[in-house]
């Protein structure tokens, strides 16, 4: 498939950047026509392409998540030739995004100051666990430890349970995500004055700025929030429940969903109970109220709780595995599983782009990159002739 003009066409990145963070914020970049130019390590590549099993013909499940659209090119930043290399590329490019330890990309002469020095017009992201300054500035970042130190942990998993991380690496997407929105926030900017900017983005921050109203409950009663497992601390019914074959979620945001809840499950004494009427009676007697639903809700099949809430206008969904996700007619109709041809995976499958644009839309139109596959393209393009290009792969420096 031709590489389509999307709303980012004519930007070009620089990704610095490797694992989960700083890959998702440039697939995102990708996705939406920014030319990607993925700079990798000679022989291994991003450490991602060595993470499986799974594996398909070789090729890491893991790397090939996240590296859509993208151009692969080899340097070596351990050789001075590779670093005046970056140098020299940032000059032509818009973006740069690394996620090194702060500190890192300076000690080898490619960080902020250094590459805005050749480029003013550059958008430099930098993804860290903590941010560039601070007293934890130094600490090497993961998620489960952003998860942890960022309140989202302790708020995740079942009452009287120890805290659990979610299921997918929130915090590295969360800060992939707030890196892409700094970054076209700064390219926007540059419209107005023509000067690049950094865009500092730590996944600590990410998570803290994701508690929103888990914060705001703290800071309104100066009560620490507890786990409730699926359950919203604000709203009741709002949760999992168990059904004679299964689980469903029920989400009864308001009072006249509540009605309509207890009309579907015909139960008018709940209703009726001047302790349930409102949504601050429900949750101040949650503990009351929550084992009669819990007991109810077993009294009929998944599909009948389904078939009765749908009717009624009750929000309310199946607990869905990937599998199921894969054959469900609604996420294949919004193209949400995508099937690219790899050259040595064969066909592959990926998550697709969650935001529709109705004029420019993103695309998904290469599969990730084989390890160096368009060194000599993209170093034609920024205009090393090809003795410069044999030179410098003899010496070790490209692959």
């Amino acid at each position: 498939m031709a590489k389509p003009q999307g709303p980012l066409h004519g930007i070009r990145v620089l990704d610095l950047s490797r694992v989960l963070s700083g890959p998702y914020c440039t697939m995102m970049l990708a996705d939406f026509g920014a030319d990607v130019i993925k700079i990798e390590r000679p022989e291994t590549g991003d450490d991602t392409r060595a993470w499986g099993p799974p594996f398909v013909n070789g090729e890491a499940a893991y790397f090939l998540s996240v590296n859509r659209n993208k151009r692969s090119v080899v340097v070596d930043l351990k050789a001075p030739e590779g670093r005046d290399l970056i140098r020299r590329m940032a000059r032509q490019c818009d973006v740069v995004v690394e996620n090194f330890r702060p500190g890192t990309a300076a000690k080898l002469g490619i960080g902020p100051d250094d590459l805005l020095r050749e480029n003013p017009r550059l958008v430099y992201a930098s993804i860290s666990g903590f941010g560039q300054d601070g007293p934890y500035r130094d600490k090497p970042g993961y998620d489960a430890i952003a998860q942890a130190m960022g309140g989202i942990m302790h708020v995740t998993g079942e009452p009287d349970r120890p805290p659990v991380r979610a299921g997918v690496a929130i915090a590295d997407i969360g800060a992939g995500m707030w890196a892409a929105f700094g970054i076209l926030a700064a390219l926007w900017e540059r419209e107005r004055s023509g000067r690049g900017q950094v865009v500092d983005v730590s996944l600590l921050e990410g998570q803290i700025a994701w508690l929103t109203y888990v914060a705001g409950n703290y800071f309104a009663t100066g009560q620490v929030p507890r786990r409730y497992g699926s359950a919203h601390p604000n709203l009741v019914p709002y949760q999992a429940f168990e059904t004679a074959d299964g689980h469903l979620i029920v989400a009864v945001g308001n009072d006249s969903l509540w009605r309509r809840f207890c009309e579907a499950a015909e139960r008018p004494d709940l209703a009726a109970d001047p302790r349930y009427a409102t949504n601050a009676g429900r949750v101040e007697h949650r503990n009351q109220l929550l084992p009669e639903l819990e007991a109810l809700m077993r009294s009929r099949t998944t599909a009948e709780w389904l078939e009765r809430l749908d009717r009624a206008g009750v929000p309310a969904g199946p607990i869905l595995s990937i599998a199921d996700l894969a054959r469900d007619p609604h996420v294949q109709h919004r193209q949400m599983i995508v099937s690219l041809e790899h050259p040595r995976a064969g066909v592959i499958r990926v998550t697709g782009i969650p935001v529709k644009l109705s004029a420019t839309p993103g695309a998904i139109y290469a599969p990730p990159p084989l390890l160096g596959q368009h060194t000599d393209e993209v170093l034609e393009e920024l205009g090393l002739p090809a003795e410069e290009r044999r030179r410098l792969r003899e010496a070790g420096v490209i692959g």
